[in-house]
């Protein structure tokens, strides 16, 4: 049943959507079909993304009043919670915005790994294929003629890295710790890590499985990076 789910909803729609752009692009690329796929996957997730960041935004906004909260309520972590809910409610900021965004893309994520894993776009599997999808004359499996995306690529595993370094420091930036003692030792580290080690394993899962994992990546830290960007320049101006 789940499995069944999983490739209607995300497997064959995504596997199509590849195949019906490689045979769209110029000398059908499939590293530039990645891509393409994953700007179409940021924009159908777009509307979710910026309330994400909005919410953000918005929590990193209240933090001098969430340590207000918290040094008022000291020792009380019923009342502390319930002030910081009523908080979120009066400024209209959903703390869980960023789940719904994080759910869809893993799908996604799983069901681009399998397709250059398991039905490598060399060899089409017509019986996934839908009636409408155009089916390419010639396949690439060179990026620009360059990098593989199928094979470990290490300048498109460290590329994924960086960019997801880059989006870490603008999403973080202005962020500081509002627990004292643990929590706030604790937000440190969650910090820490979110910007330094979790930039080191995309760079490790993306050289481990294919140059077409690094590609989405590398497309998604970037548009990520660019959202940040804009929703920090609406809530300065």
């Amino acid at each position: 049943m789940l499995s069944s789910l999983f490739h209607t909803v995300f497997y064959d729609p995504i596997y199509n959507t590849l195949v019906a752009l490689v045979a769209l692009v110029p000398g059908g690329d499939v590293g530039v079909a990645v891509i393409l796929v994953t700007i179409i996957v940021r924009l159908i997730l777009l509307p979710f993304s910026l309330a994400a960041s909005r919410a953000g935004r918005a929590m990193k906004a209240l933090e001098p009043r969430i340590k207000e909260l918290k040094e008022t309520h000291k020792g009380d972590k019923e009342r502390e919670a319930l002030e910081t809910w009523a908080l979120y409610r009066e400024a209209r900021v959903n703390p869980f915005a960023g789940i719904l965004t994080i759910l869809v893309q893993l799908p996604v994520l799983l069901a681009l790994f399998w397709v250059f894993n398991y039905e490598p776009l060399t060899t089409l599997n017509t019986a996934r294929l839908y009636t409408f999808t155009p089916i390419p004359t010639h396949v690439s499996m060179e990026f620009l003629g360059i990098l593989s995306v199928v094979g470990a690529s290490l300048i498109l595993a460290f590329l994924a890295g960086a960019t997801q370094y880059l989006q870490a420091h603008l999403t973080l930036s202005g962020t500081t710790p509002t627990g004292a003692g643990m929590r706030g030792d604790f937000q440190r580290v969650m910090n820490a890590q979110l910007k330094y080690v979790f930039p080191v394993l995309i760079a490790v899962i993306s050289y481990t499985t294919s140059g077409a994992v690094a590609l989405y990546l590398i497309t998604t830290n970037l548009a990520g990076a660019l959202q940040e960007w804009h929703v920090r320049r609406k809530f300065q101006s």
